[in-house]
């Protein structure tokens, strides 16, 4: 059972990578390019617009702890929007069902933000951009986290969208709308003491001070628990699941 489901998640992420980025040309270098794009393109901008520190830490370190994480983020949930319905037709070959679908777009937008962060963090690194990460199992803790969190959140829009379409329309306002007080732009230090104990309530601001604190080490004072967000993350998969399996009639018909 476990060798045929991940024959088949196999099977789907070559012909997401074909699919997405064709055989040609880059062809699926473009799976890691495309995050590390983005990245490199806002290191350049504000390197060229900012101070080289900012609240004490080095621009292009808080840079890249700022669209690292915010790139995980967009990718695991903006990928998972109609994502069974724009698959529907693989769901007729009787090995394959709805789950597998959503489980290898997971896995290749985990798999392609790793590569990504792991690259640009040692092209920075061997052009002495950056300095090393302080501590990295704390920061591949931080990783781990942000993935399951917001695949979890991603698992509830692929079964939201699926059930209702209009649903879609909802996402990228909500994404946007989330961002001011995700943690992406500020650290909860930054913040007066009156709002820090609030800010904390949102789960997405533990994954970046979490992150933070595995990047730049105990030099930086961080705000997360790990335990709040584990369980924010699993009640999202649970949800997530059941949701996906609450579709599966609707997927059928």
């Amino acid at each position: 059972m476990l060798q045929r489901h991940a024959a088949c998640i196999r099977a789907l992420l070559i012909r997401d990578l074909m699919v997405r980025y064709g055989r040609e040309n880059l062809g699926f270098i473009w799976a890691m390019l495309e995050p590390m794009l983005l990245t490199s393109g806002v290191l350049v901008i504000w390197s060229l617009l900012k101070q080289p520190v900012i609240h004490g830490l080095p621009l292009i370190g808080f840079v890249l702890t700022v669209y690292m994480p915010l790139t995980m983020w967009r990718h695991m949930t903006s990928s998972m929007v109609r994502l069974i319905g724009h698959n529907r037709g693989l769901l007729y070959h009787p090995q394959l069902s709805h789950f597998d679908v959503v489980l290898a777009r997971i896995v290749l937008e985990f798999l392609s933000t790793s590569i990504a962060l792991m690259t640009i963090h040692f092209v920075l690194l061997a052009t002495n951009l950056t300095e090393p990460v302080q501590d990295w199992g704390k920061l591949l803790a931080a990783w781990l986290f942000t993935a399951w969190f917001h695949a979890g959140l991603g698992l509830l829009i692929a079964a939201a969208t699926e059930r209702w379409e209009t649903f879609e329309k909802f996402i990228q306002p909500a994404q946007y709308l989330a961002l001011p007080l995700s943690g992406v732009w500020f650290m909860v230090d930054w913040l007066p003491s009156r709002f820090q104990e609030l800010i904390l309530w949102n789960p997405q601001v533990h994954c970046f001070e979490m992150f933070r604190a595995g990047y730049f080490g105990e030099g930086v004072v961080t705000h997360y628990d790990p335990l709040y967000l584990a369980a924010w993350s699993l009640t999202l998969s649970v949800l997530g699941l059941l949701a996906l399996g609450a579709v599966g009639e609707h997927v059928r018909a």
